[in-house]
């Protein structure tokens, strides 16, 4: 399911026409970004939890030239499910 589709899905569901659940979208990822930028969790109960981690920094290879390279530290964003979603996922196998 991409963007669109979503929007076209959140539409339907809530019976609001497709800007309004774009607006309602836009707005969620923005609040969620601006969140995560912050270092703050953003916990959705039975949905899950995004929160960000720590990547010290490290020696990695080419692997095209199989020289030694340095990659540097950095922040990145992390999804945990919660057991609802966990749940309804393994239902689909």
């Amino acid at each position: 399911m991409n963007k669109s589709e979503l929007v076209d899905a959140m539409a339907a569901d809530a019976g609001i026409t497709k800007a309004q659940a774009k607006d309602a979208l836009d707005s969620f990822t923005n609040n969620v970004t601006k969140a995560l930028a912050k270092k703050d969790k953003v916990a959705l109960v039975g949905f899950g939890t995004f929160s960000t981690s720590e990547r010290s920094a490290r020696e990695g290879v080419n692997p095209q030239t199989k020289k030694k390279i340095k990659i540097a530290a950095k922040t990145v964003a992390k999804f945990k499910p919660g057991a609802q979603l966990a749940d309804a996922v393994n239902e689909g196998k």
